[in-house]
This record gives C-alpha cells, structure tokens and sequence, in this order.
C-alpha cells in the first residue's frame, strides 16, 4: 500500500512538474520584443517593388490565395489573391493542420505598420501568438527592411476580401516548440546586383529555395545536404520528392547552363502550357509542388543571378527519385 502512495505522489510531482513547464512556455514564449513604432510611406516605387517580390520571390501571394490544383503548378484562383486558407495539413506530414492567413486590409487593415513587420520579420502575430515556421520568417529576417517595406505597402493594396480562415491546430509538443522559435530580427542589406553570387544568395534566400530543397529530419535540414534535394511531400497525386539543385553533375544541375536554367523558368510564363491535371496520375503526368508559373514571374537577371548562386554552392551526390504514385487517391 505504501508502495502505491509514493508511486501516486511520484506521478503528480511529475503531472505538476509538466504543468508548469507548459504554463511557463506559453507564458514566457515568444520572446520577441514589443512592435516597432513604424510608419511606411506607401509610394509607387514600393508599391512596384512589392508586388513582384510578393508574386514572384517571396510567393507571399501563392501561400496566402486559394491555388487551382487542376491545372499544372496551381497557381492561384484570380480573384482569391491574399484571402488565406491554403491548408499545410496532416495528410501532406505537417504536425498538425496550418492554415494561410488572410493578408487583405479586411484582416490586417487594423494592424500597424511595426505589428504587421514583427509578423513578417519575427513571425509573431497581431495577439502575440506565433506562427507557424511554414510561413518563412526566418528567411525574411535576413533581408532588407526596404523590401519587407515593399511588400508591405503593397499587400495592404490589395483587394479586401471577406474570408474567414480555419484555425491551425498543432500536435503535442509542436504546439510548445513553435513558441520557442520566434526571434528578433538580424536584418541585412540588399546586395548590388553587380555581385551576381551576393545578390542571388540574397534571392535564394528570400525565395526560401533551401526550405524545400534540402532533405531535413524532424524538421531540421540533414548536415551536409543543403540544395541537395529529397524534401518529402505527400500529396493527393503521389509522394514527391525535390529535385537536388546542387552544382553536381551527375545528379543536380551541374550541366546546366544559365539560359538552361532561365528558359526552365521562363517556360511557365505563358500561361497556355499550365495543362489541366486530373487522374489517373503517373509517373508522366503528376502535379506538382513547385510554383514555376509564380516564379516564371522573375526578370531574367534575378534568375540568373539565382543560377550564379547555385554554381557556388557544395556540390552534394544526391540522385532523387521525384514522384512516386505512393499515397495517390487514384492511379491506373
């Protein structure tokens, strides 16, 4: 009997123990400081300027618009651009389900300038909440703060749209780790673009391409791997797997030259050749994941300037097997 008295006040040290510590997490965390008293000038020049980073770098429009998945890259629904909603859920091996966040003035119209760049640059919502690292703030906290400023101005141009958002929900103990990853911001400067290596790192960069091309294992990127491709997305289609962009011949885009390289891009920008994909999937015919009819969008020296970059990275021997019909709702 004894025996079972101290096996019973063990676990409720241990149940107390856990409590606090989660209580202190969601009390403590994020430790990000208080807003900037910030005013942006919204001019033309930012207002251009953010409109291509948010279409075509940093994608904001393509993560927060509800994308067309019948048609090769869904790229966003015209009239949907900033609504939010576009879901990151379970059934693709996030941790939980992610929603995108509306980023129209319907829902950030109250928000001040200092709250709305804590979002971008810190990822810590309007309440103090974090979001959710699939919303790159990591990346964005190493850029210009011109161009935050940018992107900025511009989404608060867009058309308001009435859209209400599901909640995200987070499995245990993402739903704590999360909290912990928010940071305050080490800004940089913007490269000239006479340093094409520079200027296309700080591309890279802002465009995220290391997020998803280099394989990672419970959410940290796998040492050595960076560019070399293997992130893992199951979707309705199959199960694809990045291609490794590392400079190696045999397995990345080492053989590839720049225009190679441009026209890969460029090729999406005619919006005839976005076919529609429908079932039976194969290895021939699958959707993908990249977003090239978005990023088709970039002038041709910032894509070169990309290409440069890459050129300069470790090469990695990675062959990568893209698409398998594993997980498909419909095959042959």
């Amino acid at each position: 009997m004894r025996s079972i008295k101290l096996a019973l006040y063990a676990l409720a040290g241990f149940l107390v123990l856990v409590s606090g510590g989660v209580l202190y997490i969601k009390a403590a965390f994020p430790k990000v400081g208080p807003p900037q008293q910030l005013t942006v000038e919204s001019t033309s020049e930012r207002i251009e300027r953010g409109k291509y980073l948010a279409h075509h770098v940093a994608l904001c429009i393509d993560c927060h618009s509800e994308r067309n998945y019948d048609l090769y890259t869904a790229p966003p629904k015209a009239g949907t651009e900033g609504q939010g909603d576009e879901a990151f859920d379970e059934n693709m091996g996030f941790p939980g389900n992610i929603y995108s966040k509306n980023i129209t003035p319907s829902a950030i119209g109250e928000w001040s300038d200092g709250e709305l760049f804590r979002a971008i640059t810190s990822g810590v919502r309007k309440n103090g909440e974090p979001l959710f690292p699939i919303m790159p703030y990591p990346n964005y906290a190493q850029l210009d703060p011109e161009d935050i400023y940018s992107i900025m101005t511009y989404i608060r141009t867009l058309a308001p749209i009435e859209h209400k958002v599901r909640e995200t929900t987070l499995r245990v103990p993402m739903n704590l780790i999360v909290r912990t990853i928010p940071r305050d911001p080490q800004m940089g400067k913007r490269p000239d673009r006479s340093d094409s290596v520079a200027y296309g790192q700080y591309l890279t960069t802002m465009a995220s391409c290391s997020d998803c091309h280099t394989p990672s294992e419970k959410g940290e990127p796998l040492p050595g791997m960076k560019f070399a491709g293997g992130m893992t997305f199951l979707t309705p289609w199959g199960t694809l797997h990045t291609a490794n962009i590392t400079p190696d011949e045999a397995t990345g885009i080492g053989k590839w030259s720049k225009e190679q390289f441009i026209r890969k891009f460029k090729a999406y920008a005619d919006s005839s050749i976005l076919i529609p994909i429908k079932p039976p999937y194969d290895e021939t015919r699958y959707q993908t994941i990249m977003p090239w009819s978005q990023y088709a969008g970039m002038t041709e020296d910032d894509l070169g300037a990309i290409f440069t970059y890459l050129r300069t990275v470790k090469p990695v021997s990675h062959k990568v097997t893209k698409y398998s019909p594993e997980g498909a709702i419909y095959t042959p």
